[in-house]
C-alpha cells in the first residue's frame, strides 16, 4: 500500500502547469520592453529568476527555454532566437489580459449598440414579424400558439401577423486606425513611454483579432514621416531620432480609413508631444522644436479638419501635461469636433479600450 504525504495548502502554491503560464506572461511582457529581441529577453528573465527564486530542480530556467520553444513560441533561425507567429499571438493575448484586468466590471461587455434592428444576435424579446426579417429568428413555439389562437379548430390557418420573431442586437462594425507617435520624446527624460503605447497596440489587436473580426484595425506610425505597419511588426517597434509629424500621420491615416466603404470611422492617436514637423510643397521636411510654430500648427489644424469633412472622429490620448500642449490639443480637437483624453501611462490602455468599446455602440 502506498503511503502518500498531504500537506496544507497555501494561497502562493502553484501547478506546474499555472507556473509556467506565469512565466511565460512574464517573458512576454520583456519581449514588448525589448522591442522582439528573444536573447535580451530571456536575459533579463534570468536575472529574475536569480533574484526572486522563480526557478528550481523542478523547473531549471533551461528547462522553460525547452518549454518555449516546445510550446512553439520562440524558434532558432541562422543561430538566433526569434518570436514565431504563435509567440506574437501569445504576447498579444497576454498584453489584452493584462489591460482587461484593470477594466471595471461594467466597461468590459461587448454589447455592440444600444438600439436594435435586423441583426444577428438573438435577444430574450419578440416582437411581430416584418418584412425583411430572418427567418431563423422566428420564434416557432409563439408563432404556432398565435395560429391556433387566431383559427378556427375546424380550419387551422397560419397568417402572417401569427408570426413572431426573436429581437435582435443591430451589430456595428468599426475602421480603427492607431496612430502611435515614435518621435525621440516618447524615451526622453527617463520614462518609457512607447511600450505602453506598443502594449495598448497588441492588447486592441487581438481584441479586434478575436472577438470582433469584421471590425478593421490599421497601425500608423508617426515620427519625421508617417507609415503603416502591422500587427506582426508591433513587438519590434522602437522610436528614433525624429521630430513629431502628426500631419503625416493623419493625412496617412485618413486615406486608409477613405477606402474602407460606409462603416464607423475613428482615429486613435498616442502623442507626447506638440507637432514639430511638415514636409513642405517641394517635399522637404521642415522642423522646428521650439514651441508651437503656427506653420506647423496650422496645416496640422488643416488636416483635423479634412478628417471631420470625411466623417473621421480622432480621440487623442496625451501622455504629457505641458501647457502649450493643452493649448494645442484644445483647438485640434475643436477642429475635429473628436475628443481628448490627457491619460497616465499606467492607465492609457483601460482609457482607449473603454472609448473603443463605447464608440462600437454608436
Amino acid at each position: 500500500m502506498h503511503n502518500i504525504l498531504y500537506s496544507k495548502w497555501r494561497p502562493d502554491s502553484q501547478t506546474d502547469e499555472s507556473r509556467l503560464e506565469n512565466l511565460f506572461s512574464v517573458f512576454s511582457q520583456l519581449l514588448v520592453r525589448t522591442n522582439g529581441d528573444v536573447d535580451e529577453a530571456l536575459d533579463w528573465l534570468e536575472q529574475l529568476g536569480e533574484e526572486y527564486d522563480m526557478f528550481d530542480d523542478k523547473l531549471s530556467f533551461g528547462d522553460f527555454i525547452e518549454e518555449l520553444k516546445r510550446k512553439g513560441y520562440i524558434a532558432e533561425k541562422d543561430g538566433m532566437n526569434i518570436v514565431t507567429e504563435k509567440g506574437s499571438q501569445r504576447i498579444r493575448q497576454d498584453t489584452l489580459k493584462k489591460i482587461f484586468s484593470g477594466l471595471k466590471p461594467d466597461t468590459s461587455g461587448f454589447h455592440e449598440t444600444n438600439r436594435s434592428g435586423k441583426g444577428v444576435e438573438k435577444l430574450g424579446e419578440l416582437r411581430k414579424y416584418e418584412f425583411g426579417d430572418h427567418v431563423t429568428n422566428i420564434d416557432l413555439t409563439s408563432t404556432i400558439k398565435n395560429a391556433f389562437r387566431n383559427s378556427d379548430p375546424d380550419n387551422y390557418r397560419l397568417e402572417e401577423s401569427d408570426i413572431e420573431v426573436y429581437e435582435t442586437e443591430h451589430l456595428t462594425s468599426c475602421a480603427t486606425v492607431l496612430m502611435i507617435d515614435i518621435s525621440h520624446s516618447m524615451v526622453l527624460y527617463g520614462e518609457d513611454r512607447i511600450t505602453p503605447a506598443k502594449e495598448v497596440a497588441l492588447g486592441l489587436s487581438e481584441l479586434i483579432l478575436s472577438r470582433f473580426p469584421k471590425d478593421k484595425l490599421n497601425i500608423v506610425v508617426f515620427g519625421d514621416d508617417a507609415r503603416e505597419i502591422t500587427v506582426k511588426d508591433l513587438p519590434f517597434l522602437t522610436v528614433g531620432p525624429f521630430h513629431t509629424n502628426t500631419k503625416a500621420g493623419l493625412r496617412l491615416a485618413r486615406q486608409i480609413l477613405k477606402k474602407k466603404g460606409n462603416v464607423n470611422k475613428q482615429i486613435f492617436m498616442i502623442t507626447d508631444g506638440k507637432p514639430s514637423a511638415l514636409f513642405t510643397e517641394e517635399g522637404r521636411i521642415y522642423k522646428n522644436s521650439f514651441g508651437l510654430d503656427p506653420r506647423i500648427v496650422n496645416k496640422t489644424l488643416d488636416e483635423a479638419v479634412a478628417c471631420r469633412k470625411d466623417k473621421i472622429k480622432i480621440t487623442t490620448f496625451m501622455i504629457a501635461e505641458d501647457y502649450y500642449l493643452v493649448n494645442f490639443i484644445e483647438e485640434f480637437t475643436k477642429a475635429n469636433n473628436g475628443k481628448a483624453y490627457y491619460s497616465t501611462l499606467d492607465n492609457l490602455g483601460q482609457s482607449i479600450f473603454v472609448d473603443y468599446l463605447r464608440n462600437r455602440r454608436s
